[in-house]
């Protein structure tokens, strides 16, 4: 699989309204689209959707949303034409490979010496997915089984019938659309804490937005899990400096009787601070902290208990590694989201369906919030080549996961049109 061709497109896709998370917010995503050709002329392609904000917010600070962007393309380009001087391999081989040259690159690009590695690699998610899809084209392989690593394959032999399909609150969301949510059956709720402001005013409004929410959900029932009633999944997206802050929250938690619902708490600090979290009441993850394997030990020992696995935040070949990692380490690999577009969401959804049942959750789990922020989630939803799939939309806030959807691996093997058809 020698890389003779390649191409590039990007495509620009609103919110309905602005995303708030980590005390800012963004209006907009950037799908990168990579066309690659192979000396034997077989053509694949990949998607992979721009987050400048969740994956290093000092760059995003310091650029305008679009220039952001900018920079998560040029580093795309870079990872893009050292691949092609890589000559024949594996994906996860040719990653390995560029990753270093890339980073450097990106550091100057982004005049930030301290650049996050996971700004790196969402930028090289569309890449790594072209790659997947040539190999897998080149070597006959036409099932996700078939494409999964050896060395992750004991991690990776569920068969979910259901994923929870779990939206992310953001602060901008109206409360009426969490109503619609709770009334279509959603049973996870992904709520994002660390409201902008100093950290006073921080833990103020959180705990207000807390009350909000439980105000509204401890109303609704569900089968889905243990409890019998939604349940909650914080997300502060390294907001919090001090670990009496968090300590506060959860205390408010408590005292509001929401606490025995929040089955985690995922990235409550800043990455700076190496904060053990093994005394505080709650199960906790890491997702943007973990930039190589290596990083799952160590959270681990601080307290983690569970790991977000974002094959299209962080590319498909660093997921399997920090599968791989987290089981070996004794925590929870569960997906998540970056605001995807459907045909990502898919990409995501395999892996899911394909991890153990969360704790306190009867089901797999996985964030997916595209259709709390795309205007035209509907029509996004059919454009896809397989639209109208039965595993595309929730019921009763689950993705249902028939035999067709395994046969077909949730049409990932197919070209993501309408996205491949923007080369002309």
């Amino acid at each position: 699989m020698t890389i003779a061709d390649l191409d590039l497109e990007i495509q620009r896709e609103p919110f309905a309204r602005p995303f708030g998370f980590k005390g800012s917010a963004f209006h907009e995503k950037w799908n990168a689209v990579v066309r690659l050709r192979s000396e034997e002329g077989v053509e694949a392609f990949g998607v992979g959707g721009f987050a400048p904000l969740w994956s290093d917010p000092d760059v995003f600070a310091a650029h305008t949303e679009a220039g952001g962007n900018v920079l998560m393309l040029a580093i795309l380009e870079r990872g893009m034409a050292l691949a092609r001087e890589c000559g024949a391999g594996h994906p996860m081989d040719i990653l390995d490979a560029i990753l270093p040259p890339v980073e450097e690159y990106a550091r100057v690009v982004t005049r930030n010496a301290h650049l996050r590695r996971t700004f790196t690699l969402n930028a090289l998610v569309a890449l790594d997915s072209a790659l997947w899809m040539l190999y897998t084209r080149s070597e006959g392989v036409s099932s996700f089984d078939g494409l999964v690593p050896r060395t992750c394959r004991a991690h990776l032999t569920e068969r979910r019938e259901r994923i929870a399909a779990v939206p992310a609150i953001g602060y901008t969301l109206p409360m009426e659309s969490v109503r619609e949510l709770l009334d279509a059956g959603t049973f996870v709720l992904k709520i994002k804490v660390g409201h902008p402001g100093d950290d006073a005013e921080m833990l103020d409004k959180d705990r207000a937005w807390l009350t909000r929410l439980h105000e509204l959900a401890r109303r609704y029932e569900t089968p889905m899990t243990d409890c019998g009633s939604p349940v909650y999944y914080l997300d502060a997206n390294g907001r919090y400096r001090e670990k009496d802050g968090m300590r506060r929250l959860l205390d408010h938690a408590a005292e509001i009787d929401m606490l025995d619902r929040v089955i985690l708490v995922e990235e409550p600090f800043d990455e700076a601070f190496d904060f053990d979290v093994s005394d505080l009441p709650a199960r906790f993850a890491a997702d943007e902290s973990l930039h190589v394997p290596d990083d799952v030990a160590v959270r681990a020992q601080q307290g983690y208990g569970a790991m977000a696995i974002k094959p299209a935040g962080k590319t498909l070949s660093m997921g399997f590694r920090m599968i791989e990692a987290t089981r070996e380490a004794g925590a929870i690999p569960f997906v998540a989201d970056n605001a995807c577009v459907p045909w990502l969401v898919d990409w995501n959804k395999v892996v899911a369906a394909r991890l153990p049942a969360f704790p306190g959750v009867r089901a797999g789990m996985m964030e997916t919030n595209g259709r709390q922020n795309y205007a035209t989630w509907e029509t996004l939803l059919t454009s896809v080549p397989h639209g109208g799939a039965s595993w595309l939309k929730p019921d009763s806030g689950a993705f249902v996961l028939d035999d067709e959807f395994y046969r077909r691996s949730a049409g990932m093997f197919a070209d993501p049109t309408p996205y491949s058809d923007l080369f002309r």
